[in-house]
């Protein structure tokens, strides 16, 4: 009896324990990347859009199989002239060898105007990722031609301008195999009539707080298959519902084989847009429980991640939010209904007293459970502790987690997760206002195995994206999806990546878009796989 009770004791403490520390290394001083993200601020002024920007993304633009990265860059004010190179948007092509080279130039992606979100995957099947950029009064869609070079088509696509779009993601609402676009839009901000607001303690410039804003709708585009695009915003149900949006991520989050979207607002309820398959949403934040906290407070709610914590099979939620609201972490109860996890898995007493803003849902130390990471830093640079460092939580077993800090102390924004060196390990790079961005290159997770896939779909669709992956290992089961919209106004690898821990050999199941099903017995881990669609 007495060894069993110190068996049992000793499973509870393996059980319990926390996992091994998730460590980045920060690569930047040698990557090559000396972008600096500026926001035209004015000395003596304060503007909305300042503290907002900006988006990063991580994409293979050449098909060299290497993440390249881009950048969103602001411009001056009032004019958003952006002909100065200091504030072009940046392309930085991946030379395989830790060092990124600056192709802006010759790529012809320098952009227009105040630039904040960016949204990577090939829209046209072509099998070259495209990019659409995000903005104040401008935005841009280019076609990836395939040589190097990007070319502007947002006029000819039918894409318009929004007073201020902050974030865009791709996904196929109507299952046609082509990628609609979804345009997060913020507010109706006008420099000519916005208000001056100030510390009520020091008297000090504050940026002001969301309620002085009218709030915007958000857009949906319906790809046509021609090149272009129609506003179907207003017959999906989309248009009728204003807020004051964020970020975006998609998932089948109710199991019916329809991409659903939610929506993150700021200081409103959030949206989660249910694709009823007609073509038309429903907004269904509040019944599903995911439009306020458990509190039932409305959240400063920023960036946002969609995919299965707790390896259910049902894709859970993550998002950010401002300091003394904590990041919320939504489970999928199955049945259409979330409950709010924030305090029970100790992500609440994790974030209370920090300002997040873009987060992703991975697997950072390949121990097959997927961990949280949020980029950090106050919305006003001359608050106290503005530069805030980011944090990683680790998931421990029994799906609480721990938290650590990341990267250097700063005001940090948009955030893309990728694989950069083809290691096996999720990097993460980070945008930071007034500084160049972070490359977190890394280090976590020595022994364990992984298993990477690049799924290639049919001529509709060929980033496969909204693919929903199923592998299966003597230690259990693991779900994933196929997306880019991830975080704050950024776009992650479209590349499904699962830690496997100790586990050598995985059986894989992908439900394609189309609703094929495919099957890999004993695929070979340790390695980057591709998938073609049956």
């Amino acid at each position: 009896m007495r060894l069993l009770l110190i068996c049992l004791l000793l499973a509870a403490t393996v059980a319990s324990a926390p996992p091994a520390a998730i460590t980045f290394e920060d690569v930047t001083a040698r990557s090559g990347v000396e972008f600096v993200l500026r926001n035209g601020a004015v000395p003596g002024e304060k503007h909305q859009i300042e503290t907002m920007l900006g988006g990063v993304a991580l994409f293979d633009y050449d098909g060299d199989g290497l993440l390249d990265l881009f950048l969103a860059n602001g411009a001056p004010q009032p004019g958003f002239d952006k002909r100065d190179p200091r504030y072009w948007n940046l392309l930085y092509r991946n030379r395989g060898n830790g060092v990124f080279e600056d192709v802006t130039a010759k790529a012809g992606v320098a952009g227009d105007g105040y630039s904040m979100g960016v949204a990577a995957a090939d829209y046209d099947n072509d099998g070259h990722p495209d990019l659409f950029v995000a903005g104040v009064g401008r935005n841009i869609l280019y076609r990836n031609r395939g040589d190097g070079t990007f070319e502007d088509v947002t006029a000819r696509a039918g894409i318009h301008n929004e007073p201020w779009s902050v974030a865009a993601g791709w996904f196929d609402a109507d299952g046609d195999g082509r990628l609609d676009l979804f345009v997060v839009n913020y507010v109706a901000w006008d420099p000519k009539t916005e208000p001056v607001c100030r510390d009520p303690r020091s008297g000090g410039l504050l940026h002001c707080h969301p309620d002085n804003y009218t709030g915007l709708p958000n857009t949906l585009y319906h790809n046509n298959g021609d090149g272009t695009f129609t506003d179907v915003s207003e017959a999906a149900g989309i248009r009728r519902h204003i807020g004051k949006g964020m970020g975006v991520a998609f998932a089948d989050y109710d199991g019916d084989g329809r991409i659903d979207i939610l929506v993150t607002n700021d200081t409103r309820p959030n949206f989660l847009f249910h694709n009823e398959g007609n073509g038309r949403f429903q907004e269904v934040a509040l019944t599903a429980g995911v439009a306020v906290n458990d509190d039932g407070r409305t959240l400063s709610s920023m960036g946002a991640d969609f995919r299965d914590v707790d390896n259910d099979g049902r894709p859970d939620l993550f998002l950010t939010a401002i300091t003394h609201e904590t990041y919320p972490l939504y489970r999928n109860l199955g049945k259409g209904l979330f409950a709010d996890f924030t305090y029970r898995s100790r992500v609440g007493a994790a974030t209370v007293a920090t300002t997040g803003w873009s987060c992703g849902i991975y697997d950072l130390d390949n121990d097959g459970r997927k961990d949280l990471f949020a980029a950090n830093g106050d919305l006003n640079e001359n608050a106290d502790g503005a530069r805030q460092r980011s944090v990683v939580l680790a998931q421990r077993p029994d799906g609480s987690f721990d938290a650590a800090p990341a990267g250097p102390a700063a005001l940090n924004r948009g955030a893309a997760f990728g694989d950069f060196d083809n290691d096996g390990r999720i990097d993460v790079v980070i945008s930071r206002l007034g500084e160049r961005p972070v490359l977190l290159h890394n280090l976590s997770g020595a022994g364990n195995h992984w298993l990477g896939l690049n799924l290639i779909g049919r001529r509709s669709n060929r980033d496969a994206i909204g693919a929903v992956v199923h592998i299966r290992t003597a230690a259990g089961q693991q779900w994933n999806q196929v997306t880019t919209a991830v975080g704050y106004a950024s776009s992650s690898d479209v590349r499904v990546h699962f830690g496997l821990g100790a586990e050598t050999r995985a059986t894989v199941e992908i439900r394609w878009p189309s609703g094929t099903v495919s099957r890999t017995e004993e695929a070979q881990v340790d390695r980057y796989l591709t998938v073609r669609e049956p």
